[in-house]
């Protein structure tokens, strides 16, 4: 029995990043949202909901990179390559957000200012950052025999950037949806308010994608379009239009639980709309999983690792969240 041990590692890369949007997301969401509220006690709710679990939720991010680098070293050599600038950008948000989770609860309360500022900016940098590397991704590289050949600044284009400012709604969307199940009284029913309008935007912000990408790539277009394909694929924006009106209406009834749970799987369609627009290539437009792929010695060696470790993480991160369930109180504090 022969094992494509390629599309296994891709499988596993593809699950790692979406556990991490699903996971980071909402917390970086509510760095987003969390100018839409000045009141104190509000702003402490809304970071003590994640405070518990934000930084575990960050694993899937360095298994997705860890196993990118030591499965298909082409892919992570010229991403790392076309994308140094954003993946740089992100990585200081990421550090502001974190410095700022830890500092703000401790700061005196006229330091307590900068340190909003800098959850609020470090969560925005990180969000559009990785927008804008996911755009980049679909757009593709220039890429010469297994080097980069583009320009550091490739990704300063118009579908990269709107990219970036799409994921900047997505996230906003889960972290909102997430206050709405883990908040109550006024804040609860502000996130239902503002889940509303984030649910219409991101379903405007994937439907321009979802013309932007075939428009300017005929072989994604040929995928999508092409019979019997389009009558396979119809679902997608169907179940897109469900999920966002469940969501709608549930917050606009002030659910609970429902918002977030269709958010999350609005995201999980949308991603995978994306995976079935380049697959089987991991560098768009010719360098398939095949090409960038290690020796299979290397990953058999890394599979092991990988079937030990995975289910660690969904151990302890699925028992955290357990342990942390139910609604915040405002006189919860996170040390």
């Amino acid at each position: 029995m022969n094992i494509d041990f390629p599309i296994i590692w891709f499988a596993i890369i593809i699950f790692a990043t979406l556990m991490y949007i699903i996971a980071d997301g909402f917390d970086l969401g509510i760095g987003i949202i969390l100018p839409f509220t000045k009141d104190k006690i509000q702003r402490d709710i809304m970071v003590n909901s994640v405070a518990p679990v934000w930084d575990g939720n960050e694993t899937w991010l360095v298994l997705g990179g860890a196993a990118l680098y030591g499965a298909f070293p082409l892919a992570y050599a010229v991403i790392i390559d076309a994308l140094t600038i954003p993946l740089t950008l992100m990585l200081i948000g990421l550090i502001f957000r974190g410095v700022a989770f830890e500092f703000r609860v401790n700061a005196l309360p006229k330091h307590r200012q900068f340190w909003d500022l800098a959850f609020i900016g470090g969560s925005f940098l990180a969000t559009f950052c990785q927008g804008v590397t996911v755009g980049a991704v679909i757009n593709g590289f220039e890429v010469t025999g297994r080097s980069f050949s583009g320009s550091a600044l490739d990704w300063l284009a118009p579908f990269p950037l709107f990219c970036g400012f799409a994921l900047l709604i997505t996230y906003a969307l889960l972290g909102s949806s997430w206050l709405i199940m883990k908040t109550e009284h006024q804040l609860h029913r502000k996130m239902c308010s503002i889940t509303v309008y984030l649910a219409i935007a991101l379903l405007v912000a994937i439907a321009i994608v979802s013309l932007w990408t075939p428009l300017t790539h005929e072989d994604i277009a040929q995928r999508w379009f092409s019979l019997p394909n389009l009558f396979f694929l119809l679902p997608v924006p169907l179940c897109v239009l469900a999920c966002t009106w469940g969501i709608v209406r549930s917050a606009y009834n002030y659910g609970h639980y429902l918002p977030f749970l269709l958010s999350l799987l609005l995201v999980f369609i949308g991603f995978s709309g994306l995976g079935v627009s380049i697959f089987p290539h991991i560098i768009p437009p010719t360098i398939s999983i095949w090409d960038a792929a290690s020796p299979v010695l290397s990953q058999k060696f890394m599979l092991v690792g990988a079937v030990i470790i995975i289910p660690v993480i969904l151990a302890y991160t699925s028992w955290s969240y357990y342990v942390f369930r139910g609604k915040v109180e405002p006189n919860e504090n996170y040390h």
